[in-house]
């Protein structure tokens, strides 16, 4: 049996002063710890974005019709509203989830040692990104499903998941300084890759705002693309446009990458991004001339919480950052050793 040690009243303050560092002087995770605990904020996150699609999918968007409580009387759902106030309700406690996720971070990342501060950081950036998005999204209930407010809401999960999947690589890497495993000319082109992909991911919020998955059963109305010339088929048009020069940048990186014998890992990454591509871009294709079923609908915006995950990551291959080493002490001349 391990003996609990005592809790006196200074540690009890000190809990209450600075939590995160009462726990760090008591608990030291190991690094396998710390990568799992970014790995499941992550996938929480990603977790989120879809039952959040499941909810305008099944008509549930409303099902709790007002923010913070489910209803003006009560907090929770009620018997009377049915199966849409359930899945309303379960998507809202979530978040909670998804914020248990993230602190679980937040306290890994701050008990390593030695500390490591950007960990830390990328950890508090994921925690107020989920309350702003929470925040979002009860301004997303009360103004009766905005198509342009439920597009702004998804984008910052976009955002979300961008910061979850960089603390996931630091935290399975050094924090030495980034030696570039590729040249520049190979950077630029994955930043048009990015670029490109952040771009369509935004168009797609659009294809989903003028769509008919408006998120409840009643007559929400959709984005009006008709300023700018646009109609839905137009915009989902454009959508795959952009979709297929991804897929062209993807493969002529994976191309020049061959070219330049870089290193396993920015070729790797870009294969399977290349593959998820492929695999996402035949969802959405069956998905348009099938009339949008709802089951591949939500499938398709799982693919692209995995499409932005994997441009990331490729991203992020271009470079390494080594565990910095510890500088050994000088040699002792001959004249103090023989002195001991």
């Amino acid at each position: 049996m391990v003996r609990v040690p005592n809790v006196t009243r200074a540690d009890l303050a000190q809990a209450a002063r600075n939590p995160l560092a009462f726990i760090a002087e008591r608990w030291t995770p190991t690094q396998r710890t710390v990568q799992r605990a970014a790995f499941l904020s992550l996938a929480m996150t990603v977790v989120i974005v879809v039952t959040g699609g499941a909810v305008r999918l099944t008509g549930s968007g409303l099902g709790c019709p007002t923010w913070p409580k489910c209803t003006e009387d009560s907090l929770t759902a009620t018997s009377e509203m049915g199966f849409h106030g359930v899945v309303e309700f379960g998507n809202r406690m979530l978040t909670y989830v998804l914020c248990a996720a993230v602190g679980w971070a937040i306290i890994a990342a701050r008990a390593q040692k030695p500390m490591r501060r950007s960990l830390t950081r990328l950890g508090w950036t994921q925690f107020w990104l989920v309350m702003g998005n929470a925040v979002l999204g009860g301004i997303v209930v009360l103004v009766g499903l905005n198509p342009y407010t439920v597009a702004a809401h998804f984008l910052l999960s976009s955002a979300l998941i961008a910061v979850a999947a960089v603390m996931w690589q630091r935290s399975r890497e050094g924090d030495g300084e980034p030696r570039p495993l590729v040249g520049k000319a190979v950077a630029q082109l994955v930043w048009f890759l990015v670029a490109a992909s952040a771009l369509l991911i935004a168009v797609g919020t659009v294809v989903t705002g003028a769509g008919p998955h408006a998120g409840d059963s009643s007559d929400v109305p959709r984005m009006n693309l008709a300023p700018v010339g646009l109609d839905w088929e137009g915009v989902t048009k454009l959508h795959a446009v952009l979709a297929w020069i991804v897929v062209t940048l993807a493969f002529a990186l994976w191309f020049v990458l061959k070219a330049v014998d870089a290193p396993r890992g920015p070729l790797a990454r870009t294969r399977d991004l290349f593959l998820i591509l492929l695999a996402q871009g035949a969802i959405g294709y069956v998905q348009y001339f099938t009339d949008l079923p709802e089951i591949l609908v939500g499938l398709h915006m799982f693919g692209s919480c995995l499409v932005w995950i994997a441009v990331l990551r490729v991203l992020l291959s271009l470079r390494e950052r080594p565990h910095p080493t510890a500088e050994l002490p000088a040699q002792a001349d001959d004249s103090q050793l023989s002195a001991v």
